[in-house]
């Protein structure tokens, strides 16, 4: 689910970044190393805009300054039951690997339809029900998350397609 969160990061510059241009090379910075960033609880999608960028405090010893930023970016933590689309990865036999955006989602045997099987002699390998439902490298999924695992520097999760609606788009 996406929600709007007001954080704060403290960003040091090198002296040679002081100058009239300071407040500019402070939003880049920001930018650069926020955006995309995984917290182990969620993703920062996007920096909306600064809230404050308080006094720069020198650093006593090497001339560095240390800001204070205050700012509001739209996040993305993933919650177990939420659906969302997927892009599959790759297909094994114990089950299908997939990316929803930043999440690593795997969507074991048994949470896919029993109708749909394991076809290794394919090229490439694929779970089809040798209808009109084909899964392989490149699909798109719907697919429920059923659990969600935070790390340090990542989330992973555990989903299912084996409901109404969900499967192959």
């Amino acid at each position: 689910m996406f929600f709007l969160k007001e954080e704060t990061k403290v960003i040091s510059l090198h002296p040679s970044y002081f100058g009239p241009s300071v407040r500019e090379y402070l939003i880049n910075r920001l930018n650069e190393e926020e955006e995309g960033r995984c917290t182990g609880d969620h993703f920062v999608i996007c920096v909306m805009d600064m809230v404050d960028i308080g006094e720069g405090r020198v650093i006593p010893g090497s001339g560095a300054a240390e800001y204070t930023i205050k700012y509001r970016a739209i996040i993305w933590k993933p919650f177990r039951g939420e659906t969302v689309d997927a892009i599959v990865t790759s297909v094994k036999p114990t089950g299908i690997f997939t990316l929803a955006g930043p999440l690593s989602v795997f969507i074991a045997r048994k949470n896919i339809p029993s109708d749909i099987k394991w076809e290794p002699n394919t090229v490439p390998p694929q779970y089809t029900d040798h209808a009109d439902q084909v899964i392989e490298k490149g699909t798109s999924l719907r697919l429920k998350i059923l659990g969600v695992k935070p790390d340090v520097a990542a989330i992973n999760a555990i989903g299912t397609i084996k409901e109404d609606y969900l499967g192959p788009l």
